[in-house]
């Protein structure tokens, strides 16, 4: 609940009015300072985790550096008396060092985020294995998870590999690079930046700029709107249907899939928004995470517009080098000498796929839903890949194909997938999973639910009104920047001041009167908090 908490919005209204009165080489400290209070509150014991990740990132990407430029500089000043060979060979010798530094850097933090995040998963599995199913064969420990360590894990990785490829230069400020890692909107939900994206704003002096801090509250205005009007209204909703499989089956499983596909899209969004302009409002510029996902027209599309900064990641980090690496190319020879040359081209880029899309799922959860989630997910875009040359031609053989109803279709079927692989989602048993979804297609069961059975989850006539206008809304938006692609702030700030004025207005009385909040109530955790 970090950013719907009161004690969350009073703290940053303090650290705005701070920020833009204080002199401007003085805010860096201010923001790192914030963040690590921010971050602390949750739990102190969490800084100890970040603050070995710092610090150790920091150190091996510095070191690597400076041999890498040792090596460059030594190469180039002895270049005539050096053959290619002699080059190539010595690059190879000292890269040793920088090499020793990366891997040790990679091992350290990923092991740490693979103890206390899936150890746990491990040893039950182990347990289970050597029991037969029986409890009390190991006894497995509780491990502190810190908020958010997936998402600072893999920012660090990714700013030590960029280091280590030498695309980007170490930052020698241990302070300026804790900033980087700490910042306190992405820090536990993300986006996971890059360093040569994010670090240009993050550490720049900034004057107040009036039309950019307004611009920044648009954007957290618009994602708590999600957040608190959309996601925690049908939070009810989905809990109470998927805590309860043996009662809500069959004609509620659809329910179930829209609701929490729905209810994932304004938790995850909206909490991005706020990222975003919070960080905005501080004149720094975090790259969007989605771009209208649910209006996509395949699995592949999909997947470039949700997550983005996930996805890029596992591509970057993960896809190519492995696609790349000595053992795909040997693969890749192999398949060709006995299979085929389509097989040749193919078994190294599928392998890749594999793996990227195994580690999605297990980053997303330590739990075998999440695997096959994941492969699911892998499956669907290895057939679609093979099945594109038929696509193709039915797109030529069909003028309809290209046609808006088509369109359409394609959009609503690329949604029921995504709501339909969202179920694993929910559940750590796949056979209860699989269950429900057989269910669903016991049409019987519709005509036996009752009457006003759907006003029994939690949801009153009131919630579902007020939810499907606000989607509504969120829609209208989605398909006005999808028309125009560009944001609906600048299409917005584009008219007269009065409609302007209307616009934001009704915006937040619609968020402070239909939001889910007030006296008693506890907001609910972003959902990708846990990861």
């Amino acid at each position: 609940m970090l950013f719907t908490s009161y004690g969350f919005i009073g703290s940053v209204l303090i650290l705005f009015l701070l920020y833009y009165v204080i002199p401007k080489r003085l805010r860096p400290a201010l923001l790192l300072v914030f963040s690590l209070i921010i971050y602390g509150m949750a739990d102190a014991r969490y800084l100890i985790y970040i603050g070995i990740t710092v610090v150790t990132v920091w150190y091996a990407a510095l070191i690597i550096d400076k041999n890498n430029k040792a090596v460059k500089d030594y190469i180039k000043k002895h270049k005539a008396e050096m053959s290619a060979t002699e080059r190539k060979a010595y690059k190879k010798l000292k890269g040793r060092k920088s090499l020793l530094f990366f891997l040790a850097g990679l091992v350290l933090n990923l092991g740490i985020l693979a103890v206390v995040k899936y150890s746990g998963f491990v040893l039950s599995g182990i347990g289970h294995m050597l029991s037969s199913g029986t409890d009390g064969v190991l006894n497995i420990p509780d491990m502190l998870i810190p908020l958010g360590i997936s998402f600072y894990t893999f920012q660090s990785v990714g700013y030590l590999t960029d280091v280590y490829r030498e695309n980007i230069d170490a930052e020698k400020s241990l302070p300026r690079y804790a900033l980087f890692i700490t910042f306190f909107p992405q820090l536990v939900q993300g986006p996971i930046s890059r360093y040569e994206d994010l670090a240009p704003t993050l550490l720049a002096p900034h004057s107040a700029d009036f039309s950019v801090i307004f611009r920044g509250l648009q954007r957290i205005l618009w994602g708590y709107f999600k957040k608190l009007v959309i996601a925690d209204r049908l939070l009810m909703g989905v809990t109470t249907l998927i805590g309860d499989t043996s009662l809500y089956r069959g004609g509620y499983v659809p329910v179930m899939m829209l609701l929490y596909t729905l209810e994932l899209y304004a938790d995850f969004t909206g909490g991005i928004d706020i990222t975003i302009g919070i960080a905005e409002t501080l004149g720094i510029s975090i790259k969007e995470n989605f771009i209208r996902p649910y209006l996509s027209t395949s699995l592949a599309d999909y997947w470039r517009r949700w997550h983005i900064s996930m996805c890029s990641w596992f591509r970057d980090y993960v896809f190519y080098p492995v696609s790349t690496s000595n053992a795909s190319i040997r693969l890749s020879k192999w398949a060709r000498k006995h299979i085929s040359d389509s097989a040749g081209g193919k078994l190294p880029v599928y392998l890749s796929s594999f793996i990227v899309w195994f580690c999605t799922g297990i980053w997303h959860g330590a739990s075998v839903n999440f695997i096959v989630w994941g492969l699911l997910n892998f499956l669907v875009l290895t057939i679609s890949e093979e099945l594109s040359p038929l696509y193709e031609r039915f797109h030529k053989r069909f003028s309809f194909a290209g046609s808006f109803p088509y369109r359409v279709f394609m959009i609503l079927r690329t949604f029921l997938l995504v709501c339909v692989l969202n179920l694993f989602d929910c559940f750590a048993d796949v056979r209860d999973t699989l269950g429900l979804i057989v269910s669903a297609f016991n049409f019987g069961s519709y005509s036996s639910m009752e009457k006003g059975a759907l006003l029994n989850i939690g949801l009153s006539v009131s919630d579902y009104v007020i939810a499907a206008v606000a989607l509504t809304a969120v829609l209208i938006v989605s398909i006005i920047e999808e028309r125009y692609d560009t944001s609906i702030r600048d299409i917005i700030r584009k008219r007269p001041y009065a409609v302007r004025f209307i616009l934001w207005t009704c915006l937040f009385l619609a968020t402070l009167i239909f939001g889910v909040y007030g006296i008693g109530y506890d907001s609910s955790q972003f959902i990708y908090n846990r990861f």
